[in-house]
């Protein structure tokens, strides 16, 4: 009996000493993974559910080690919901580490500077990892759900580069664009020029969309917004062929002559002043440079095909700019215009 009582406490004090042992290097163990994986952590799993989970996905063979990591680091409720990338060179320690670090996977949504509303619509309706919450009938309402009922959406959202993490829903990103443009807007606004011909900071956004819409060359912005300038306090009209465009009922890549002669409110061949809305989502760079154009004579441009564009003081230097560089020298084929 004396040989059996110590033979079992041996045993016992192997068994803990292995145990102890295993659980030493635990920290150290890797993942048993050979290729990267995605995992995620439910919102309000627990540490147990968690180890399980990773467990049954096969990306941890002992459980009950992350457990007690946890638990000895006193971490077992700090883990975040979220996904996570893991990649085979993770150890338990880097693991518990990744997720109470909150380092979720990020997924990447750019809206150009320039694009309209719808396209920006239709850009979160393609992209995979966007929960899709709104119908078509939502987006017509979508100011009124973000507080501002009766205001058009256009040019209200901001264009950049969004980061989000999964199970992120559309109304969400278009909540966070408006929230951004409003604050640049707020920020441009409150810099602006003493004497510009414009009476709010939603004006400043609508002349912003038609530099943004007019020119893609950055060394332009400021010039392109002091010819409308100059034009609104000299009572010109704009005609800027960018805003025509988006008051028509379909655009096939041609504007036609009888495009700038049909009334639309859009139209700034036959209407004074600024279209009533903007045409694009302007960057902040437009806004700035709406709000402190640059002095200038010119009155007129044109475009050189080239991305940037010749500018006039008089009609006749612009008419004869027309006829360089888009009619080929031809004079024949002037109609006038702007």
């Amino acid at each position: 009996m004396k040989y059996l009582l110590v033979g079992g406490v041996l045993a016992v004090s192997v068994g803990v000493g292995w145990l102890a042992l295993e659980f030493y290097h635990a920290p150290q163990r890797l993942l048993t993974l050979e290729e990267t994986v995605l995992y995620e952590v439910p919102v309000g799993a627990s540490l147990r559910a968690v180890a399980q989970g990773l467990a049954t996905r096969g990306i941890i063979d002992r459980p009950w080690y992350l457990e007690a990591l946890a638990r000895r680091n006193a971490q077992h409720q700090q883990i975040k919901a979220g996904e996570y990338e893991l990649s085979p060179d993770l150890s338990y320690q880097d693991l518990l580490e990744l997720m109470v670090s909150g380092k979720v996977l990020r997924y990447r949504l750019t809206i150009p500077e320039g694009f309209r509303f719808a396209q920006m619509v239709e850009a979160m309706a393609q992209h995979a990892q966007i929960v899709k919450t709104l119908a078509a009938e939502d987006y017509a309402q979508i100011m009124t759900r973000l507080g501002k009922p009766g205001m058009h959406p256009e040019g209200w959202f901001y264009p950049d580069t969004y980061l989000f993490s999964r199970n992120t829903t559309d109304l969400e990103l278009l909540t966070l664009a408006h929230a951004r443009m409003e604050a640049v807007l707020e920020a441009v606004w409150a810099q602006r020029a003493a004497d510009l011909p414009l009476n709010s900071a939603y004006e400043a956004l609508i002349l912003a969309s038609l530099v943004e819409r007019e020119t893609g060359a950055a060394p332009e912005r400021a010039l392109i917004a002091g010819v409308f300038v100059a034009r609104l306090r000299q009572g010109m009209r704009l005609q800027t062929d960018p805003s025509v465009i988006y008051g028509l009922a379909s655009f096939d890549g041609r504007l036609r002559r009888s495009d700038l002669r049909t009334d639309t409110p859009y139209n700034t061949y036959t209407r004074e002043g600024l279209p009533p809305t903007p045409i694009a989502l302007p960057g902040r760079a437009a806004l700035e440079a709406s709000v402190n154009p640059a002095p200038t004579d010119a009155l007129f441009f044109v475009a050189r095909g080239d991305g940037t564009h010749q500018f006039s003081a008089t009609y006749r230097e612009h008419r004869a700019a027309v006829i360089e560089y888009q009619l080929d020298g031809d004079a024949s084929r002037y109609g006038g215009g702007r």
